[in-house]
């Protein structure tokens, strides 16, 4: 007896489905923005994001900025895995291998300049930058600031040595010495600081990911260090997907096993 669809065809069988994870492919957006975007109402776009929540596709969380919003972002490793299945599902030979991406042939004609920031540029900003280079193998140069700049959490710097990377002796920055440089894309990782960013001259893409601040996990560095663990994962993860899309490369890779030394 021949089955239905597996569930991920099934998940995007609207059009408005396949075009809100096609706007959350590039930046986290609160509902609001979406409803924008796409041009249709409120209230159908909320209902086709709890839809893509409830298939795992999409994640939410609230603002740290305003609580009032919500950012959905899309889950680009479960959207992987289910892409697979339904590959696997139409014709065993569909079932594509894990991180099977091909690799492009385009070349840029400049090195992609990236910025990250956050608030503090302690944490996520930093740890961004430096997995960028690293999975770039130097096709992009990156950079990180803050808005109000703090040292440099030693959580940081240890969940990086994990993956063989020493941001010991990196300085932290104000995003003012940066605003007058050219950039193609100014990724902001925190809520606060996306409502603070200022106009870039060179006019770069402005992309949000929604990232909570480990340091606000514990009371303690050894307590909140869980947290430093999973957002590098997560910034991993989102920078893997977005290599392709800067330079037609994918990521490298690495080599270290993430276990602590």
């Amino acid at each position: 007896m021949e089955s239905g669809p597996p569930p991920f065809a099934q998940s995007l069988a609207h059009p408005l489905r396949w075009q809100l994870l096609q706007e959350l492919t590039r930046s986290d957006r609160a509902v609001r923005e979406l409803t924008e975007r796409v041009g249709v109402a409120q209230n159908l776009v909320s209902y086709h994001l709890r839809a893509l929540r409830e298939s795992g596709l999409v994640r939410a969380h609230r603002s740290a900025a305003d609580g009032r919003d919500t950012y959905y972002a899309i889950d680009l490793l479960a959207c992987e895995r289910q892409l697979r299945e339904t590959g696997a599902a139409l014709h065993p030979a569909l079932g594509l291998a894990p991180a099977a991406h091909a690799r492009g042939t385009r070349h840029a004609r400049h090195r992609r300049r990236v910025l990250f920031l956050c608030t503090g540029n302690s944490a996520r900003s930093q740890i961004a930058e430096a997995l960028a280079v690293d999975l770039s193998a130097g096709a992009i140069a990156a950079k990180s600031a803050g808005s109000h700049p703090k040292p440099l959490h030693p959580n940081a710097v240890r969940v990086m040595r994990t993956r063989g990377i020493d941001i010991a002796s990196n300085r932290t920055k104000h995003l003012d010495e940066f605003v007058d440089q050219r950039f193609d894309v100014v990724i902001t990782l925190c809520d606060r600081v996306r409502e603070v960013c200022p106009p870039f001259p060179s006019h770069p893409e402005l992309v949000h990911w929604s990232v909570p601040d480990p340091a606000q996990a514990g009371p303690t560095d050894r307590a909140s260090y869980p947290a430093f663990v999973e957002t590098a994962a997560e910034l991993e993860t989102r920078i893997r997907y977005l290599l392709p899309q800067l330079t037609g490369r994918t990521a490298t890779t690495r080599r270290s096993s993430h276990a602590e030394r």
